[in-house]
């Protein structure tokens, strides 16, 4: 069953009380709240994903609630909640759905260790994995919104999930945040695609959600292993430059890129070894997505 199964009330009831259950790709998410906003947004961004039955065990139960403040008597804030801990301030109400997003992620990042989290966007495409790793700001996540509508499964924006023994990708297909300029682009090159409201204020500035594809979620069980590693950044003004890429400087570059590399230590050395070499490894400079996309299929067809 899907979310998109349940009435409003129905979800309401849910959220209000026991806590949503949906599927993350490996994990189980439980979400509670009251607010009528972000309920609202949960109904319709997230209706795509399946409901988790009773059970089965939510590995992360989170909530967003609402706060009060003796400096801002007045103002209408809410906080992130997991276990009876607070990772972030209060901001307004308005920033509910960023919060929660944001909130889940750095759960993942923080307490998952039996997998290796690469800071990365990863994509599948004739069943193997681009892993787009990049830091903040080089437009990965722009660019995973673009594959996806251009014949890519989505793993993730955000994280590169893999299993350090077998070396197989698991997908976590989940809104993807997009960031100022951005959201023009992608309002503008995919009008199909379906998108959350717009987020003002927050750290990152203005934010809209995008919604993973149907396909890319019901696929979500569905793992691939690695066979591109593709370090992008988005330049403006740029011509479109696909290099060879040394592994050495591959593996730099991947394990000061992983969430969890020194907890994990000699597994994670091993894991990552062993994918550089398994992997063509390049980097990309591009200024305009087509040109991007008709290199990057060239990359994956050959």
């Amino acid at each position: 069953m899907k979310v998109a199964q349940l009435s409003l009330s129905e979800l309401r009831a849910l959220l209000v009380g026991p806590g949503l259950r949906v599927k993350a790709g490996p994990f189980n998410l439980s979400i509670r709240t009251r607010l009528p906003s972000l309920i609202r947004q949960l109904h319709s961004l997230y209706s795509c994903y399946s409901l988790v039955e009773e059970d089965e065990i939510a590995e992360f139960h989170v909530q967003v609630i609402p706060r009060r403040s003796v400096r801002r008597p007045f103002a209408r804030l809410i906080q992130f909640e997991v276990d009876g801990r607070f990772p972030f301030p209060p901001v307004p109400l308005e920033q509910a759905l960023a919060t929660l997003e944001w909130g889940v992620n750095l759960v993942i990042a923080v307490r998952i260790n039996h997998f290796l989290l690469f800071h990365s966007a990863a994509v599948e495409r004739n069943g193997h994995v681009l892993l787009l790793p990049a830091w903040p700001g080089s437009g990965k996540t722009t660019l995973s919104a673009m594959l996806m509508y251009h014949g890519y499964r989505l793993f993730s924006d955000e994280f590169g999930l893999m299993e350090p023994q077998s070396g197989e990708f698991y997908p976590l297909p989940r809104l993807m945040p997009l960031k100022n300029q951005s959201i023009e682009v992608v309002r503008n090159r995919l009008p199909e695609a379906m998108l959350g409201p717009e987020i003002p204020g927050t750290l990152k500035g203005t934010v809209v959600h995008i919604c993973p594809t149907q396909a890319s979620i019901e696929q979500s069980d569905e793992t691939a292993r690695p066979r591109w590693i593709v370090f992008p950044k988005w330049s403006a003004g740029a011509a479109v430059r696909l290099e060879p890429l040394p592994q050495s400087e591959a593996f730099l570059l991947l394990a000061t890129n992983a969430f969890n590399y020194e907890v994990l230590g000699k597994t994670a050395f091993n894991a990552v070894t062993n994918l550089v070499r398994g992997c063509e490894c390049r980097k990309l400079v591009y200024s305009d997505f087509d040109e991007a996309l008709a290199v990057l299929n060239a990359l994956t067809d050959g």
